[in-house]
């Protein structure tokens, strides 16, 4: 079978045999009655690494994110976020579809928003032609690949508190956020009401997110964790490996981070390749493609070195770093694309 370099995102990390080891001796319990203590000690481990007072293992990102909407607000209530975030751009239109709610969003600057443009959108008053603002929410480490400042965040959530709005993090890569930022990821998470994360982004478990907050909060969305089909029962199987994401592999990303960053040097220097390497935060590199680089012929030549990468869009091309892709992978990527220039 062939080996493949796969640089299309860190989704892509495999588990460690240390991880598959604790898959195959993982203690289990049916989860739906709280009894898996897998799950148990996952929960109570991404709580306390948070600095939150309860967490809730479900499936997905997606998912957790949808039940924050789902559990903070009203049918009908309006939520404030980026128009350029994860929640807005690729989760299918959950928001109109599960929770039942309008979005209203903010010019985002590279992941920032600016928090007089939030306050100008809150709805205060109870004038009943208007929906109710009843969440804010953030992202860091941004979909883009921008790390988000702390004072940025601060910002908002002290904007958020004045009108009694609870704030929602969308941390998907809150340690490769706080990675970048040299901080524990309670630093970030402590500006937020409600914060997710994801343990299979970069840090090789197999699936599964966290979304964590006050325990009311969270045994309110695990009611609704379960009316999404998302009550799992002997998940410790996958909470195993989760807690050794959390534990071990959220250690390490800076590694991910440095070859990112040693990768755009080496592209900025293939003629008519656009990148800024001192744009790179965390283990995505974004870079222009010359225009008269053919599409499907560069496509072909890294397919046929090896290398499996999402194509460009609008010329722009996104290459991700992750546990499985060391230095000489990255080498083999760049005599890809010096074959076809």
């Amino acid at each position: 079978m062939q080996s493949w370099i796969d640089v299309r995102s860190d989704t892509v990390t495999r588990p460690t045999e240390r991880m598959r080891e604790a898959m195959l001796r993982a203690e289990v319990g049916d989860d739906v009655y709280g009894d898996d203590p897998e799950v148990n000690a996952l929960e109570r481990e991404a709580a306390e690494r948070l600095g939150k007072e309860a967490a809730l293992f479900v499936p997905t990102g997606t998912m957790g994110n949808q039940l924050a909407l789902m559990t903070h607000c009203r049918r009908g209530d309006e939520v404030i976020l980026g128009d350029d975030c994860h929640i807005v751009w690729h989760e299918t239109g959950g928001a109109a579809v599960l929770a039942g709610v309008q979005l209203r969003t903010v010019e985002s600057r590279l992941g920032v928003l600016d928090a007089e443009a939030i306050r100008r959108r809150i709805r205060t008053g109870d004038d009943i032609h208007c929906p109710r603002t009843t969440l804010i929410c953030l992202e860091n480490a941004h979909s883009n690949g921008r790390v988000i400042p702390l004072a940025a965040m601060r910002e908002v959530a002290e904007l958020a508190r004045g009108h009694g709005v609870p704030v929602h993090l969308d941390g998907a890569r809150i340690f490769n956020a706080a990675s970048r930022l040299k901080v524990e990821a309670a630093a970030i998470a402590a500006e937020a009401d409600s914060v997710m994360f994801c343990l299979s982004k970069g840090l090789c478990a197999p699936a599964g997110s966290l979304l964590a907050g006050r325990r009311d909060f969270i045994e309110r969305a695990r009611r609704h964790r379960k009316l999404l089909g998302g009550g799992m029962r002997q998940a410790g199987v996958l909470a195993a490996p989760g807690r050794l994401a959390l534990s071990v592999m959220s250690r390490r990303l800076d590694e991910d981070h440095e070859n990112a960053r040693w990768l755009a040097g080496r592209l900025a220097q293939l003629p008519g390749f656009e990148v800024d390497p001192a744009a790179v935060d965390i283990n995505m590199v974004w870079f222009g493609v010359p225009a008269s680089l053919d599409t499907a012929r560069l496509m072909a030549a890294l397919e046929t070195a090896g290398i499996k990468a999402n194509p460009p869009e609008n010329r722009r091309m996104r290459i991700v770093t992750h546990h499985d892709v060391d230095r000489a992978g990255l080498e083999t990527l760049l005599g890809a694309l010096r074959s076809v220039l």
